[in-house]
């Protein structure tokens, strides 16, 4: 059985753009990318906030689902200027994800689709 997965936080995207940010199937849950914003839908010029922002959107899915970001078992990050922040966001990521660790990717691209955006987070998580 398939189950969309979206927060209240996140009901205006899938109104709007026509994408759910998870959906579950079975004990996995697959998440659409997530960036930082803040409530005025904005990306913050504060690059450690907007990564802890694109992770709070990313745990909202979990919590919606009934998890917490400890049942990511895989994420894939975009960067633009990756080498240029990388340590930052290394620095956010592991104040909120302890170990086990999950499987993790990092890629750095020239463009995301949210104006002033740095980075997009893709999850997969298991939830029994």
């Amino acid at each position: 059985m398939t189950e969309r997965i979206i927060p209240a936080s996140q009901q205006a995207m899938y109104d709007n753009f026509h994408f759910a940010p998870g959906i579950k199937t079975g004990d996995l849950l697959v998440m659409s990318g997530q960036v930082g914003m803040d409530d005025s839908g904005k990306c913050p010029e504060d690059l450690a906030e907007q990564f802890r922002l694109a992770f709070q959107n990313i745990e909202a899915i979990l919590v919606e689902a009934g998890g917490d970001l400890s049942n990511i078992v895989e994420m894939t990050s975009y960067h633009i200027g990756m080498r240029e922040h990388l340590r930052d966001f290394i620095a956010v990521k592991d104040e909120l994800i302890s170990e086990p660790y999950p499987a993790w990717t990092a890629i750095g691209c020239t463009e995301l689709a949210m104006p002033g955006a740095v980075v997009e987070i893709r999850a997969q998580a298991v939830i029994s």
